[in-house]
């Protein structure tokens, strides 16, 4: 069955965490038409505050996304992974994995605090996005609703 997979990364320091540059980034889409690719790739957009959250978009190896698919009794098990493991906000108990049927599509998020080691630097942001359908879709799935959507998102401070 085909699985397509779109992974957007939104990147922000602390300059962005109010006013017209925190209201750029909330405008920012979360789901982006479709470009032709191979059955393998996924669709990966990076959008990041030193670039006004202009989308960047690009191909990579499925296999590079962080997300746990696997296909079983004809249904898609879908369970994105918390990495890196010292970002914040702290997720001890996480929701359990999506299992999507043929024609359906879940819309995942998470978001993440990090600082530097020493303490030297801003705190820095992320918003990770996956969209993942399970059979075939048209190019523009993804900026409409999806079937199941997973906040997964906590607290920043």
């Amino acid at each position: 069955m085909e699985i397509t997979v779109q992974w957007i990364r939104t990147s922000w320091t602390k300059r962005s965490r109010g006013g017209e540059a925190a209201s750029r980034r909330n405008a920012a889409p979360v789901g982006f038409a479709l470009p032709q690719a191979e059955a393998a790739s996924a669709h990966v957009i990076r959008m990041h505050e030193r670039d006004g959250f202009e989308p960047y978009a690009a191909q990579e190896d499925r296999g590079k996304v962080d997300v746990q698919l696997r296909e079983a009794d004809g249904r898609l098990r879908v369970l994105p992974r918390v990495e890196p493991l010292f970002g914040l906000p702290p997720r001890p108990r996480r929701p359990p994995a999506v299992r999507l049927a043929p024609g359906q599509w879940v819309r995942w998020q998470l978001n993440y605090r990090f600082s530097s080691m020493a303490g030297m630097q801003d705190w820095s942001y992320w918003l990770d996005t996956f969209n993942i359908a399970y059979g075939p879709v048209n190019a523009d799935v993804f900026p409409s609703t999806p079937t199941v959507f997973v906040d997964e998102q906590g607290p920043l401070r």
